[in-house]
């Protein structure tokens, strides 16, 4: 995938996908082995608080989890007449980092930095040859991206022996921009960059040392930026105003034996809070819809070093119809399918390496007139690799 300079500035930090939006649970993280599935009540390093920040009072110490991955993204877009767009994802990089202090048996802080939401994408050259010569698609998109990085300082207390209550602040850095040739054959460019805020509130419920239950809120994120409306359209949805919907997670983490041990998650994210976008100045309605996801997981403690992940998840569209998306958002109902291991090194230190596939539905395009078209089968895979140690 080919990337202006100016994305390449977030692209360490931030990702792209489908699954119930433009939100990513893939930060690099154990959690990629297993699809996410009890990333609210497992806590068992510090990215816990990416979801729950309650989960840091389940930690002991000084930790410090580094999470690197890379995602390939198959996404083929195909116009009923002119020329395809092929992959416009391709390889893309992320990496995040999590630390957490333990202040006293009840107190815990931990800070995070990791980019969860987001989407780029490069079109090239597509669509019908115009008049000049020039490719109609280049005229509406030539490529486009709306990204955000996350800093999140974090608190955890333990009430007692059962029950923990945690909560962070989510300091956002945005940016978005969109690439496109006009009719003359010119590339313009308008891009722009915004700070929001958002917060976390998380609850931690230890039922006994084997079971735990957990329970997490997101707040919306708003950002609004400041592009130019003469290089927007209506139907790219690279938007001036972008909300980030609020969500709420609730995870279930079980300890079978000391070999097995399972766990899950039922999740909602408020989809439809994004119909709203404004663009060009004009609120535009999208037909969007909440979310749902679900989760399942196993691990299994093959000796004293090795521990071996797998799960499945899947996250249900934003749209309300799949044969009216938008060509910047090829979004859909997803599942993940994620295997991984973690090795430990030494007593206090371990390296885990995870996969995971994703697959989305078909998404068709009604709103471009010669360049309708269909994003077939898009896909998805993470390679991820995690550092964790504790003193």
């Amino acid at each position: 995938m080919k990337f202006q300079s100016s994305i390449l500035l977030l692209a360490l930090c931030t990702g792209t996908t489908w699954a119930g939006g433009i939100y990513l649970y893939e930060v690099g993280t154990e959690d990629v082995g297993l699809a996410g599935a009890g990333m609210a009540a497992r806590a068992q390093d510090p990215s816990v608080m990416m979801t729950n920040p309650a989960g840091l009072s389940m930690l002991k110490g000084d930790q410090i989890t580094i999470g690197a991955q890379a995602l390939y993204g198959d996404v083929q877009y195909r116009p009923q007449i002119g020329a395809d767009a092929d992959n416009v994802i391709g390889w893309f990089p992320g990496m995040s980092a999590f630390y957490s202090h333990s202040i006293n048996d009840q107190l815990t802080v931990g800070l995070g930095l990791y980019g969860n939401y987001g989407l780029a994408m490069d079109f090239g050259h597509w669509g019908l040859s115009g008049p000049q010569g020039n490719d109609l698609g280049s005229s509406l998109i030539k490529n486009g991206a709306t990204m955000a990085l996350t800093f999140q300082p974090s608190v955890a207390y333990r009430i007692n022996d059962q029950w923990s209550i945690g909560a962070s602040l989510g300091i956002n850095y945005g940016y978005a921009a969109l690439t496109r040739d006009t009719l003359l054959g010119a590339e313009e460019k308008t891009s722009n960059e915004d700070w929001a805020l958002n917060a976390k509130l998380g609850v931690l419920y230890q039922y006994n040392e084997s079971t735990r239950f957990g329970l997490a809120y997101t707040s919306a994120t708003q950002y609004n930026f400041d592009l130019n409306p003469s290089i927007l359209g209506q139907q790219t949805l690279v938007t001036q105003e972008l909300n980030a919907p609020q969500q709420i997670m609730f995870s279930a983490f079980h300890q079978l034996s000391p070999r097995w041990a399972v766990m899950g998650n039922v999740g909602w994210q408020d989809w439809s809070a994004y119909n709203q976008n404004k663009i060009n100045g004009a609120q535009v309605s999208q037909q969007f819809q909440d979310t749902w996801h679900s989760a399942l997981g196993v691990q299994y403690q093959w000796n004293e070093k090795l521990r071996l992940n797998t799960g499945v998840a899947y996250d249900s569209s934003f749209y309300q119809d799949q044969h009216n998306a938008s060509l910047a958002l090829p979004s859909g109902a997803a599942w993940r399918f994620g295997a991984g291991a973690v090795y430990q090194l030494d007593k206090k230190s371990s390296v885990g390496l995870a996969l995971e596939y994703m697959h989305v539905d078909d998404a068709t395009v009604q709103n471009i007139g010669p360049l309708n078209g269909q994003y077939d089968s898009p896909q998805m895979f993470f390679i991820s690799a995690n550092y964790q140690t504790q003193f």
